[in-house]
């Protein structure tokens, strides 16, 4: 029996392609800048108090 159509996939273009890389490096991207962002936030509210004992103490 012959088979009609192809069945081969098409081929994506360099647009499609770009565009599919640029999305599966955007996620981690965005995911690993959440959290350092969050890290640096955390360290600032953490070491706060000890910032503003130093400020204090060299004004006294």
């Amino acid at each position: 029996m012959a088979q009609g159509g192809s069945t081969m996939a098409e081929e994506p273009t360099w647009g499609e392609l770009l565009l599919t890389l640029f999305l599966i490096a955007a996620v981690p991207t965005v995911v690993g800048g959440a959290i350092v962002l969050s890290l640096v936030a955390l360290f600032m509210w953490v070491t706060a108090p000890l910032r503003q004992r130093r400020r204090r103490d060299k004004a006294a």
